[in-house]
């Protein structure tokens, strides 16, 4: 249905058929509409978009206060403004106060590409994971955002969506059905187990390809939802291969492997490799200079598979 689009067009287009049906769904800008494709919500619903200019906390307020109100509504800016600058608004106006939220960053980690690392957020997973009771969730592809968008709506309380904005690779085909707080087993193998989010997921799935030309059976694990973590899938997998990889477009420091590694460590432990930022900031490039600057390439997957592999006790 949206093959080869761009997933903020996709997340636009469909924002719109709910917010048709709805009332109470509302979209609330920081001048970044156009970036973020939702131009044509704010001229479509004058009355329920908002661009409140650059005062990214002041959108945050604003939709906590519509949320008090029984609206249900989607904040958005790049990542890092949706997230660091506007920490304690989150916190206190969204999440303490038992808010309605939903909190879209879009460009994540290594895709902002030659906004560079200013803009870059390799923290905003950390940063949102250690605010009690606040919903993360990293779309993969098309197919599986189309079927978040009704979930994210139904679920009462403060979701932050940490959205690619454009095209992505094609992982998921017609028959997947996704659940927002269950982790997608994608190839399930019995030699390590590789979790990815994100972009990292159709690199995942090519690394899998490549160590099965060596005969080792990789199992995928596609982490969407980063809290509340899927602890009955992530151990249920490591039991059974007894090595782990993380895979993930963010620091390793406070992101997907740390959320894995306190599961593991308490109900499972195995040796874990990571994949992912490790402890830098951003810079300015395209994801082809980036994705092997920061060792995050198919290949680099490989490799912490077999070195997880090798720590195997046999």
């Amino acid at each position: 249905m949206y093959e080869n689009m761009e997933m903020r067009q996709v997340f636009a287009q469909e924002l719109d058929r709910y917010m048709a049906a709805d009332r109470r769904i509302c979209v609330v800008d920081a001048d970044l509409s156009k970036a973020n494709g939702r131009s044509s919500l704010h001229k479509k619903y004058p009355d329920r978009a908002f661009n409140v200019g650059v005062a990214e906390a002041n959108m945050i307020g604003v939709c906590a206060g519509l949320s008090s109100y029984g609206m249900i509504p989607f904040a958005s800016s790049f990542t890092p403004f949706a997230t660091r600058r506007v920490c304690d608004q989150i916190a206190v106006s969204c999440a303490y106060a038992k808010q309605n939220v939903k909190i879209i960053g879009s460009d994540p980690g290594l895709s902002a590409e030659f906004n560079g690392g200013t803009h870059m957020s390799v923290e905003d997973i950390g940063v949102i994971r250690s605010i009690p009771g606040i919903v993360i969730y990293e779309p993969v592809d098309n197919t599986q955002l189309v079927q978040a968008i009704p979930q994210i709506i139904d679920y009462y309380g403060v979701v932050y969506i940490r959205m690619w904005r454009k095209v992505t690779p094609d992982v998921f085909g017609p028959d997947y059905k996704f659940d927002l707080f269950k982790a997608d087993v994608v190839n399930e193998g019995g030699d390590v187990t590789i979790f990815c989010s994100g972009m990292m997921v159709a690199k995942a799935v090519k690394a899998r390809e490549m160590l099965a030309a060596d005969g080792i059976d990789a199992e995928i694990v596609n982490v969407h939802t980063i809290k509340p973590i899927d602890r009955t899938t992530v151990v249920a997998s490591v039991r059974k291969t007894g090595c782990a990889v993380s895979a993930e477009n963010h620091n390793i420091v406070g992101g997907l492997f740390a959320a894995l590694a306190e599961v593991i460590v308490a109900e499972a432990p195995v040796p874990m490799e990571a994949v992912g930022i490790r402890d830098r900031f951003g810079q300015v490039g395209k994801l082809n200079f980036l994705v092997p600057e920061y060792e995050m390439t198919e290949g680099d997957i490989v490799k912490a598979a077999l070195r997880a592999i090798s720590r195997k006790q046999h």
